[in-house]
C-alpha cells in the first residue's frame, strides 16, 4: 500500500502564523513537511480521500480544508509537502483582480474610463472604448481565443510560448475586436495579462524590465502579501517586466489557503482589512455576460455559457466563489458556511468534473 502523507495543524497559529521556509525541492522528489504529522478530523476523511483516490479524479497532490480559520484536513501525496510551491494556473488571473481593486480604491485606476492601453487610443480605434470593467468581467470584444485545435493555435499558447512570449502584454493588446465592449464573454488569459500590464505602468513610468518587475512585486507585497502574512508566493514575468498574471504564480498550498481565507473575510488574520468591502462585493457579483464570472472570479451560480458549469451549482450556497486554474486547481470558498478547501494537482480538462463534484461534498456536508 502506498502511504500519504497526512497533516493536520491542531492550533490556528499553523495556518494563520508566519508561512514555512520553501525548500527547493521538485515534484517527485521526498521532502519531509515543516509540522509535526497528526491525524485529519473523522468526518472529513471520506471527503479527502476521495480527492485522492477516486477513480477520475487523475493526480491530486496536495488538500487543506479551513473552518472558521483553522486547518482542520491537510493531506499531500508522496513527493509533494507542505514546504513545495504550487502552481496557479488561471488561479492568478483572480490575484490580478485584487491588486487592480488596491488602485481603483486609491483613485489610480477608473473602473468605467477607457482603459489605459496606450495602443487602443486612436481616434477611429473602438478599442478605446474598452473600459477597465469590461477586462475584468472577460467582455472585452477582443479576439482572444483561449483554446483552439490544434492546441498550438490560441492565443493563450502562442502568448504564453511562442511568438508572443517576449511581450505577453504587447501581443494582447495588438488583437483586434471580435465584438463590441461588453457585448460578449469570453474566456481568455490574454485579457489578464492586459490587467498585469496596467498595473505596472499605473505603478511606474520606468521601461525597464527589472524596475518594472520591483515595483509590482513591492506594491503585491505591501498590500496584500505582507498584511495576509503569505510569504511563498512566487510572481513570474515577462522578458518586458509584465507579471503573467492569468497564470503562473506560484505558492505553498497553505498560503493558497491564506489568500482564500483573505477573500472569505476581506481582512487579515487579525483583523485588519485587507481587500475593501465594495471591491470584494464587485469580484463577488455575477457579471452582465455570464451569471458564473464576476470580477476574475468563478461564482456557484447557474446560467453561464457553457454545456456544464465550472462549479457545482445546487450544491452549498450560491455565495460559494472559486478561484480556479488548469489541471484542477481550485481554491473553493464558502463565506456563509466560513469553510475554504484547497485542492490542487494534475488533472486532465477531461476529467475535472469529477474532481467537482468530489470538492461539492465538503459544502453539502
Amino acid at each position: 500500500m502506498t502511504m500519504q502523507r497526512w497533516l493536520v495543524p491542531l492550533t490556528l497559529p499553523l495556518l494563520l502564523g508566519t508561512a514555512a521556509p520553501v525548500a527547493d525541492v521538485q515534484p517527485g522528489e521526498e521532502a519531509e513537511a515543516a509540522t509535526a504529522p497528526a491525524i485529519v478530523r473523522a468526518d472529513l476523511d471520506p471527503l479527502v480521500t476521495a480527492l485522492f483516490e477516486d477513480e477520475g479524479v487523475g493526480e491530486t497532490r496536495a488538500v487543506i480544508v479551513v473552518q472558521d480559520g483553522e486547518i482542520v484536513a491537510e493531506r499531500y501525496a508522496p513527493g509533494y509537502s507542505a514546504d513545495m510551491r504550487y502552481i496557479s494556473w488561471s488561479m492568478a488571473k483572480t490575484v490580478t483582480a485584487i491588486l487592480v481593486g488596491f488602485l481603483v480604491e486609491d483613485g489610480r485606476l477608473d473602473l468605467d474610463a477607457p482603459a489605459p492601453v496606450p495602443e487602443w487610443q486612436g481616434e477611429n480605434d473602438a478599442r478605446r472604448h474598452i473600459t477597465l470593467r469590461h477586462l475584468l468581467h472577460m467582455a472585452s470584444g477582443l479576439d482572444h481565443t483561449e483554446v483552439n485545435d490544434p492546441i498550438w493555435d490560441s492565443d493563450t499558447n502562442r502568448m504564453l510560448f511562442t511568438s508572443g512570449a517576449g511581450d505577453m502584454a504587447g501581443y494582447a493588446v495588438a488583437r483586434p475586436l471580435e465584438a463590441n465592449p461588453g457585448d460578449k464573454y469570453e474566456y481568455s488569459s490574454a485579457t489578464t495579462v492586459i490587467l498585469s500590464r496596467i498595473i505596472a505602468d499605473t505603478l511606474t513610468d520606468s521601461e525597464d524590465p527589472g524596475a518594472r518587475a520591483a515595483a509590482y512585486r513591492r506594491f503585491a507585497y505591501q498590500r496584500l502579501l505582507g498584511p495576509a502574512d503569505i510569504h511563498s508566493l512566487y510572481f513570474e514575468f515577462d522578458a518586458q517586466g509584465t507579471q503573467i498574471g492569468g497564470s503562473l504564480i506560484h505558492a505553498t498550498a497553505r498560503d493558497w489557503a491564506r489568500l482564500g481565507e483573505v477573500l472569505r473575510t476581506g481582512s487579515a488574520a487579525d483583523g485588519t482589512e485587507i481587500i475593501s468591502p465594495a471591491w470584494r462585493a464587485f469580484m463577488l457579483t455575477p457579471s452582465p455576460r455570464n451569471p458564473e464570472y464576476g470580477g476574475q472570479t468563478w461564482l456557484n451560480r447557474p446560467g453561464g455559457p457553457y454545456d456544464s458549469p465550472t462549479l457545482f451549482p445546487g450544491h452549498g450556497p450560491d455565495t460559494i466563489f472559486s478561484l480556479v486554474g488548469h489541471l484542477g486547481q481550485y481554491v473553493v470558498v464558502s463565506p456563509e458556511q466560513r469553510l475554504t478547501v484547497v485542492r490542487l494537482g494534475n488533472t486532465p480538462d477531461a476529467q475535472r468534473r469529477a474532481v467537482v463534484d468530489r470538492l461539492a461534498r465538503f459544502f453539502d456536508a
